[in-house]
Protein backbone atom coordinates (compact mmCIF):
# COMPACT_ATOMS: atom_id res chain seq x y z
CA UNK A 1 0.00 0.00 0.00
CA UNK A 2 1.63 3.26 -1.04
CA UNK A 3 2.01 6.10 1.89
CA UNK A 4 -0.78 8.22 2.76
CA UNK A 5 0.45 11.51 1.28
CA UNK A 6 -2.22 15.02 2.45
CA UNK A 7 0.40 17.30 1.50
CA UNK A 8 2.88 17.61 -1.47
CA UNK A 9 4.03 20.56 -3.64
CA UNK A 10 4.64 19.78 -7.22
CA UNK A 11 5.56 21.83 -10.35
CA UNK A 12 3.49 22.51 -13.14
CA UNK A 13 4.86 24.40 -16.80
CA UNK A 14 2.17 24.99 -19.65
CA UNK A 15 3.46 23.84 -23.03
CA UNK A 16 5.48 26.28 -25.11
CA UNK A 17 3.78 27.77 -28.38
CA UNK A 18 5.15 26.57 -31.56
CA UNK A 19 7.12 28.69 -33.89
CA UNK A 20 5.89 30.84 -36.89
CA UNK A 21 6.92 29.58 -39.56
CA UNK A 22 9.35 31.62 -42.30
CA UNK A 23 8.34 29.78 -46.19
CA UNK A 24 7.73 31.36 -49.48
CA UNK A 25 5.02 29.91 -52.33
CA UNK A 26 7.37 28.35 -54.67
CA UNK A 27 5.13 26.64 -58.18
CA UNK A 28 6.24 26.13 -61.09
CA UNK A 29 5.19 28.94 -63.39
CA UNK A 30 6.07 30.91 -60.01
CA UNK A 31 9.36 31.19 -58.83
CA UNK A 32 8.70 34.26 -56.53
CA UNK A 33 5.35 33.64 -55.05
CA UNK A 34 4.39 35.15 -51.44
CA UNK A 35 5.32 34.42 -48.09
CA UNK A 36 3.08 31.57 -46.80
CA UNK A 37 4.46 30.58 -43.79
CA UNK A 38 1.69 29.49 -41.14
CA UNK A 39 1.86 30.17 -36.93
CA UNK A 40 2.61 28.18 -34.53
CA UNK A 41 0.24 25.88 -32.16
CA UNK A 42 -0.64 26.96 -28.82
CA UNK A 43 1.36 24.88 -25.78
CA UNK A 44 -0.67 22.90 -23.95
CA UNK A 45 -2.32 24.30 -20.78
CA UNK A 46 -2.14 22.10 -17.01
CA UNK A 47 -5.32 21.79 -15.10
CA UNK A 48 -6.21 20.03 -11.86
CA UNK A 49 -9.53 18.39 -11.45
CA UNK A 50 -10.60 16.57 -8.30
CA UNK A 51 -11.75 12.73 -9.06
CA UNK A 52 -13.10 10.15 -7.10
CA UNK A 53 -10.41 7.58 -8.32
CA UNK A 54 -7.72 9.14 -5.76
CA UNK A 55 -7.49 8.57 -1.83
CA UNK A 56 -4.66 11.02 -0.94
CA UNK A 57 -1.77 12.39 -2.61
CA UNK A 58 0.31 9.91 -2.63
CA UNK A 59 0.25 9.04 -6.49
CA UNK A 60 1.82 12.32 -7.07
CA UNK A 61 5.91 13.09 -6.51
CA UNK A 62 7.32 16.20 -4.51
CA UNK A 63 8.82 18.71 -6.76
CA UNK A 64 8.34 16.72 -9.81
CA UNK A 65 7.59 19.09 -13.35
CA UNK A 66 4.42 18.05 -15.00
CA UNK A 67 4.38 20.02 -18.20
CA UNK A 68 2.52 19.88 -21.01
CA UNK A 69 2.96 19.49 -24.40
CA UNK A 70 4.36 22.68 -26.79
CA UNK A 71 2.70 23.47 -29.76
CA UNK A 72 4.13 22.45 -33.04
CA UNK A 73 5.96 24.95 -35.36
CA UNK A 74 3.85 26.53 -38.37
CA UNK A 75 4.70 25.14 -41.79
CA UNK A 76 4.55 26.33 -45.59
CA UNK A 77 1.68 26.63 -47.75
CA UNK A 78 0.38 28.31 -44.95
CA UNK A 79 -0.22 25.07 -42.93
CA UNK A 80 -0.42 25.98 -39.09
CA UNK A 81 1.13 23.88 -36.33
CA UNK A 82 -1.09 21.57 -34.13
CA UNK A 83 -1.75 22.57 -30.31
CA UNK A 84 -0.09 20.94 -27.70
CA UNK A 85 -1.78 18.37 -25.56
CA UNK A 86 -2.95 19.64 -22.27
CA UNK A 87 -2.62 17.79 -19.16
CA UNK A 88 -4.94 17.41 -16.19
CA UNK A 89 -3.55 16.25 -13.04
CA UNK A 90 -6.14 14.63 -11.09
CA UNK A 91 -6.40 14.96 -7.08
CA UNK A 92 -8.72 13.59 -4.87
CA UNK A 93 -12.12 15.83 -3.87
CA UNK A 94 -10.97 17.74 -1.01
CA UNK A 95 -7.54 19.42 -2.11
CA UNK A 96 -7.08 22.54 -1.32
CA UNK A 97 -4.40 24.37 -4.31
CA UNK A 98 -2.49 26.96 -3.06
CA UNK A 99 0.13 29.50 -4.93
CA UNK A 100 3.54 28.73 -3.76
CA UNK A 101 4.98 32.15 -4.56
CA UNK A 102 2.20 33.64 -2.77
CA UNK A 103 0.74 31.37 -0.56
CA UNK A 104 -2.64 32.41 -1.85
CA UNK A 105 -5.70 29.76 -2.44
CA UNK A 106 -6.16 29.25 -5.70
CA UNK A 107 -8.98 26.99 -5.53
CA UNK A 108 -10.91 24.41 -3.25
CA UNK A 109 -11.70 21.25 -5.30
CA UNK A 110 -14.42 19.96 -3.36
CA UNK A 111 -16.61 17.74 -5.77
CA UNK A 112 -15.73 15.19 -8.14
CA UNK A 113 -14.92 17.42 -11.58
CA UNK A 114 -14.32 20.34 -10.03
CA UNK A 115 -11.61 21.85 -12.05
CA UNK A 116 -8.95 24.91 -11.94
CA UNK A 117 -6.12 25.98 -14.82
CA UNK A 118 -3.14 26.10 -12.97
CA UNK A 119 -0.98 26.74 -16.08
CA UNK A 120 -1.76 28.44 -19.34
CA UNK A 121 0.03 27.61 -22.42
CA UNK A 122 2.14 30.26 -24.12
CA UNK A 123 0.83 31.28 -27.75
CA UNK A 124 1.77 30.57 -31.26
CA UNK A 125 4.18 32.61 -33.00
CA UNK A 126 2.84 34.27 -36.33
CA UNK A 127 4.12 33.04 -39.27
CA UNK A 128 5.59 35.22 -42.33
CA UNK A 129 2.22 34.77 -44.09
CA UNK A 130 1.03 37.54 -41.26
CA UNK A 131 3.48 40.26 -41.78
CA UNK A 132 2.72 40.51 -45.23
CA UNK A 133 2.05 44.35 -46.44
CA UNK A 134 1.68 46.82 -48.97
CA UNK A 135 4.74 48.06 -48.17
CA UNK A 136 6.33 44.89 -47.44
CA UNK A 137 6.10 41.75 -49.89
CA UNK A 138 8.27 39.65 -48.81
CA UNK A 139 9.12 39.32 -44.80
CA UNK A 140 11.84 37.05 -44.23
CA UNK A 141 11.04 37.15 -40.40
CA UNK A 142 8.49 35.00 -38.07
CA UNK A 143 7.55 35.42 -34.49
CA UNK A 144 9.28 32.32 -32.05
CA UNK A 145 6.10 30.82 -29.81
CA UNK A 146 5.74 32.07 -26.20
CA UNK A 147 6.78 30.50 -23.39
CA UNK A 148 4.20 28.70 -20.97
CA UNK A 149 3.23 29.60 -17.76
CA UNK A 150 5.15 27.92 -14.65
CA UNK A 151 4.55 27.94 -11.12
CA UNK A 152 4.69 25.73 -7.94
CA UNK A 153 1.32 24.70 -6.29
CA UNK A 154 1.70 23.42 -2.68
CA UNK A 155 -1.90 20.94 -2.67
CA UNK A 156 -3.29 20.14 0.25
CA UNK A 157 -5.86 17.46 1.19
CA UNK A 158 -8.75 17.91 3.82
CA UNK A 159 -10.66 14.50 3.91
CA UNK A 160 -14.29 14.85 2.90
CA UNK A 161 -16.28 12.23 5.00
CA UNK A 162 -19.71 12.75 6.72
CA UNK A 163 -18.87 11.24 10.59
CA UNK A 164 -15.22 12.21 12.09
CA UNK A 165 -14.28 9.71 15.09
CA UNK A 166 -12.25 12.58 17.97
CA UNK A 167 -10.57 10.70 20.42
CA UNK A 168 -7.04 10.35 22.30
CA UNK A 169 -5.26 7.65 20.85
CA UNK A 170 -6.40 3.93 21.91
CA UNK A 171 -9.64 5.19 21.98
CA UNK A 172 -11.18 2.65 20.36
CA UNK A 173 -11.90 4.66 17.06
CA UNK A 174 -10.24 1.62 14.96
CA UNK A 175 -12.37 -0.99 16.09
CA UNK A 176 -15.48 1.32 16.52
CA UNK A 177 -15.10 2.01 12.79
CA UNK A 178 -14.44 -1.71 11.42
CA UNK A 179 -17.38 -2.50 13.40
CA UNK A 180 -19.60 0.20 12.01
CA UNK A 181 -18.30 0.42 8.43
CA UNK A 182 -16.19 -1.96 5.73
CA UNK A 183 -13.15 -0.27 6.46
CA UNK A 184 -10.38 -3.04 8.05
CA UNK A 185 -8.34 -0.41 9.58
CA UNK A 186 -4.85 -1.39 11.80
CA UNK A 187 -6.09 -1.84 15.53
CA UNK A 188 -3.23 -2.91 18.18
CA UNK A 189 -3.11 -1.89 21.70
CA UNK A 190 -0.93 0.50 21.96
CA UNK A 191 -1.32 4.91 21.65
CA UNK A 192 -1.14 5.88 18.01
CA UNK A 193 -1.80 2.43 15.87
CA UNK A 194 -3.67 5.04 13.46
CA UNK A 195 -0.81 6.85 11.60
CA UNK A 196 -3.22 7.65 9.15
CA UNK A 197 -6.89 8.66 8.55
CA UNK A 198 -8.93 5.84 7.80
CA UNK A 199 -12.76 6.03 5.68
CA UNK A 200 -15.15 3.58 6.07
CA UNK A 201 -18.60 3.79 4.41
CA UNK A 202 -22.16 2.63 5.95
CA UNK A 203 -24.68 1.28 3.82
CA UNK A 204 -28.04 1.17 5.44
CA UNK A 205 -31.50 -0.55 5.05
CA UNK A 206 -32.63 2.09 2.91
CA UNK A 207 -29.77 2.00 0.57
CA UNK A 208 -28.26 5.75 2.00
CA UNK A 209 -25.11 5.25 2.75
CA UNK A 210 -22.33 7.83 4.43
CA UNK A 211 -18.51 7.62 5.36
CA UNK A 212 -16.83 7.61 8.64
CA UNK A 213 -13.33 9.23 8.88
CA UNK A 214 -10.94 7.26 11.75
CA UNK A 215 -8.35 9.94 12.01
CA UNK A 216 -5.19 10.11 14.20
CA UNK A 217 -5.50 10.63 18.07
CA UNK A 218 -5.82 14.05 19.49
CA UNK A 219 -3.07 14.48 22.17
CA UNK A 220 -3.17 17.66 24.37
CA UNK A 221 -1.57 20.67 22.17
CA UNK A 222 -2.33 19.02 18.77
CA UNK A 223 -3.83 22.50 17.78
CA UNK A 224 -0.09 23.59 18.14
CA UNK A 225 1.01 20.91 16.15
CA UNK A 226 1.91 18.11 19.07
CA UNK A 227 1.70 14.90 18.43
CA UNK A 228 -0.17 14.37 15.40
CA UNK A 229 -1.02 17.61 15.07
CA UNK A 230 -2.36 19.38 12.55
CA UNK A 231 -2.23 16.41 10.37
CA UNK A 232 -5.40 15.05 12.56
CA UNK A 233 -7.17 18.73 13.24
CA UNK A 234 -7.52 19.62 9.05
CA UNK A 235 -9.59 16.31 8.27
CA UNK A 236 -12.28 16.73 10.95
CA UNK A 237 -13.05 20.36 9.30
CA UNK A 238 -15.07 18.71 6.70
CA UNK A 239 -16.74 16.31 8.35
CA UNK A 240 -20.70 16.77 9.35
CA UNK A 241 -21.10 15.23 12.77
CA UNK A 242 -18.65 14.50 15.19
CA UNK A 243 -18.73 11.38 17.68
CA UNK A 244 -16.54 11.92 20.35
CA UNK A 245 -14.89 8.57 21.44
CA UNK A 246 -13.80 8.30 24.82
CA UNK A 247 -12.65 4.73 26.92
CA UNK A 248 -15.23 4.30 29.32
CA UNK A 249 -12.36 2.63 31.66
CA UNK A 250 -10.77 6.07 31.36
CA UNK A 251 -10.43 7.32 35.22
CA UNK A 252 -11.64 10.79 34.24
CA UNK A 253 -13.29 10.91 30.96
CA UNK A 254 -15.17 14.05 31.71
CA UNK A 255 -11.73 15.69 31.81
CA UNK A 256 -10.91 13.80 28.54
CA UNK A 257 -14.40 15.09 26.58
CA UNK A 258 -12.92 18.48 27.64
CA UNK A 259 -9.26 18.42 25.93
CA UNK A 260 -10.58 17.37 23.42
CA UNK A 261 -13.32 20.06 23.34
CA UNK A 262 -10.84 22.36 24.04
CA UNK A 263 -8.10 21.28 21.52
CA UNK A 264 -10.96 21.41 18.40
CA UNK A 265 -11.89 24.73 19.47
CA UNK A 266 -8.42 26.31 19.97
CA UNK A 267 -8.41 24.98 16.05
CA UNK A 268 -11.80 26.02 15.33
CA UNK A 269 -14.38 27.93 17.07
CA UNK A 270 -16.78 26.16 14.21
CA UNK A 271 -16.52 22.63 14.73
CA UNK A 272 -17.93 22.92 18.09
CA UNK A 273 -20.74 23.71 16.23
CA UNK A 274 -21.32 20.89 14.13
CA UNK A 275 -23.93 18.17 15.36
CA UNK A 276 -22.16 15.62 17.84
CA UNK A 277 -22.69 12.71 20.54
CA UNK A 278 -20.33 11.33 22.87
CA UNK A 279 -19.37 7.27 22.70
CA UNK A 280 -17.99 5.81 25.37
CA UNK A 281 -16.42 2.51 24.33
CA UNK A 282 -15.00 -0.54 25.61
CA UNK A 283 -18.52 -1.13 27.55
CA UNK A 284 -17.82 -5.05 27.83
CA UNK A 285 -15.24 -4.21 30.16
CA UNK A 286 -17.19 -2.57 33.09
CA UNK A 287 -20.37 -4.06 34.56
CA UNK A 288 -24.19 -2.83 33.56
CA UNK A 289 -24.46 -0.64 36.46
CA UNK A 290 -21.24 0.53 36.12
CA UNK A 291 -21.91 1.47 32.55
CA UNK A 292 -25.18 3.49 33.95
CA UNK A 293 -23.07 5.27 36.30
CA UNK A 294 -20.35 6.82 34.16
CA UNK A 295 -23.66 7.41 31.19
CA UNK A 296 -24.99 9.66 34.16
CA UNK A 297 -21.90 12.11 34.44
CA UNK A 298 -21.99 12.96 30.80
CA UNK A 299 -25.94 13.56 31.14
CA UNK A 300 -26.04 16.61 29.51
CA UNK A 301 -24.60 15.54 26.53
CA UNK A 302 -26.10 13.22 24.09
CA UNK A 303 -24.03 9.90 24.76
CA UNK A 304 -24.41 6.03 24.20
CA UNK A 305 -22.03 3.16 25.80
CA UNK A 306 -21.11 0.54 23.22
CA UNK A 307 -18.86 -2.36 22.79
CA UNK A 308 -17.60 -2.51 19.26
CA UNK A 309 -16.41 -5.90 20.40
CA UNK A 310 -19.61 -7.51 21.47
CA UNK A 311 -21.75 -5.50 18.85
CA UNK A 312 -23.36 -4.00 21.64
CA UNK A 313 -25.94 -1.04 21.10
CA UNK A 314 -24.31 -0.49 17.36
CA UNK A 315 -27.20 -0.44 16.43
CA UNK A 316 -28.48 2.33 18.58
CA UNK A 317 -25.40 4.07 17.60
CA UNK A 318 -26.56 3.68 14.06
CA UNK A 319 -29.94 5.68 14.74
CA UNK A 320 -27.88 8.64 16.81
CA UNK A 321 -26.16 9.00 13.55
CA UNK A 322 -29.30 9.11 10.97
CA UNK A 323 -30.36 11.60 13.49
CA UNK A 324 -27.26 13.69 13.62
CA UNK A 325 -27.00 13.50 9.93
CA UNK A 326 -30.50 14.74 9.26
CA UNK A 327 -30.04 17.75 11.39
CA UNK A 328 -26.32 18.13 9.61
CA UNK A 329 -28.64 18.85 6.59
CA UNK A 330 -31.19 20.66 8.19
CA UNK A 331 -28.10 23.26 9.15
CA UNK A 332 -27.17 23.92 5.81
Amino acid sequence: MSKFTDMITVRVRAGKGGAGCVSFRREKYIPKGGPDGGDGGKGGDVSLEASPRYYNLSHLFPDRLYRAEDGKPGMGNNRHGKDGKDLTVYVPPGTQVIDGGSGDLLSDLVAEGDRILVARGGRGGRGNAFFKSSTNQAPRYAQPGVAGEERCVSLNLKLIADVGLVGLPNAGKSTLLSRLTNANPKIADYPFTTLIPNLGVVQRRDETWYTIADIPGIIEGAHRGHGLGLSFLMHIERVKVLLFTIDITDDDFSLVLELLRSELREYSDELLTKPCCVVLTKADLVGADEVEKRIDRVEKERSIAVSALRNVHIEELYAILDELLEMSIATE
